[in-house]
């Protein structure tokens, strides 16, 4: 029976170091079989040293070094990166690069100083993530004048709350947590949310290889357990800058392209999340149409709509009713996008209407963008 039990075990990989490191050599331009100067593991001389005592420095000792509170990188690179997080943009513009191709800090000062915060909290990512997301900087509203955006295009100077488009992770997730269907469960394996089909036939040999979707909460769960295929990403968040994975990208590019809307407007995940927000409008808005917009609103943007894009969503809702009256098929095919059960009530021409302004809102540039 232990035998059994032992042959169930899962096998790792484990690395561990050897009881005598062995010897280490410069290569001769590169030539494994022409040995030059014996060298051993360390760290440049412009950093604290490894402090490995008489013996060979090992990983821990490394690990270790990385921490030491008198470290001048490892808590700079970090508190960069959440600086890029939140504001779009790192303190050091160049977040892969901090070395003399890099780009020179913005504020200085500040980047020393949130890094020695951080390191004085005891390395706490929460505390520091809130005083950053606590700060009058941060707080700012993200209106900018057009002499603001002549003299400082991409807000070096902070003298205005950050604004950028989100990553394709977080768009994808926004419009599922705005609809409901976000599946909020942590860890486990990837999943595969729906695809255009075909796209996998195209990149295997003798087109073997089918890409079946997930069923159930699966569908949407969060874009970081999306399966990735780096012959085949997935389009839905190609189109928003997601890297392609076949090399590691420390800062993504962001670009605004028509492609972008045509995603959010057809792809099943978007045209399944308007048709369950369209659901939460008519339940939570009330029996108004005005309240059924405004209701949408909040859920997307955190705010009520002006009264010119009230009407201009109610003129939209208006005319798509009259289309799907005159066109049954056509909001039947509409609603029968996504596996997830519809619970509404109402007649399909309704629903459909209202799921192409619920489709609209999620569309807004100011819903996928951090503002």
């Amino acid at each position: 029976q232990r035998a059994d039990i032992e042959k169930n075990f899962p096998a790792l990989m484990v690395m561990d170091e050897l009881p005598k490191p062995r010897d280490s050599f410069l290569l001769k331009r590169g030539q494994y079989d022409q040995r030059g100067e014996k060298v051993s593991s360390g760290v440049p001389a412009i950093f604290p040293s490894l402090n490995a005592g008489d013996r060979s420095a090992n990983r821990l000792d490394l690990a270790n070094w990385l921490v030491l509170p008198n470290h001048t990188l490892t808590a700079r690179v970090a508190v960069n990166r959440w600086w890029e997080m939140f504001f779009g943009t790192g303190l050091v513009k160049t977040v892969e690069d901090f070395g003399l191709t890099g780009e020179f800090p913005s504020h200085p000062e500040l980047l020393d100083w949130l890094a020695s915060e951080f390191v004085q909290s005891g390395w706490d990512v929460k505390a520091l993530q809130r005083l950053i997301v606590t700060s009058a900087t941060y707080r700012q509203s993200s209106h900018v004048s057009k002499e603001a955006r002549e003299k400082d295009p991409e807000n070096r100077l902070l003298a205005r709350g950050p604004r950028y488009r989100l990553s394709a992770e977080t768009i994808r997730d926004n419009a599922l947590a705005i609809s409901g269907l976000l599946a909020e469960r942590m860890g486990g394996p990837s999943v595969k949310p729906y695809q255009p089909a075909g796209l996998w036939e195209d990149v295997t040999v003798e087109r073997r290889g089918k890409y079946l979707a997930a069923k159930g909460e699966d569908l949407y769960r969060r874009g970081m357990y999306t399966f990735w295929k780096r012959t085949c990403p997935p389009p839905g968040l190609m189109t928003f800058d997601a890297p392609n994975r076949e090399v590691c990208v420390a800062r993504r590019a962001i670009t605004n392209t028509p492609l972008q809307a045509l995603v959010l407007l057809n792809d099943p995940t978007y045209l399944e999340a308007a048709r369950k927000l369209a659901e939460r409008m008519i339940e939570e808005g009330g029996p108004t149409p005005a309240g059924r917009v405004a209701s949408a609103f909040q859920r997307a943007v955190c705010r009520l709509p002006t009264a010119n894009e009230e009407g201009v969503l109610l003129r939209l809702q208006a005319d798509a009713l009259a289309r799907f009256r005159a066109d049954p098929t056509a909001a039947k095919m509409f609603l029968a996008v996504g596996d997830s059960p519809r619970v509404s009530k109402v007649d399909d021409a309704e629903l459909a209407a209202w799921a192409v302004v619920a489709s609209t809102i999620l569309n807004l540039d100011e819903t996928i963008s951090k503002r």
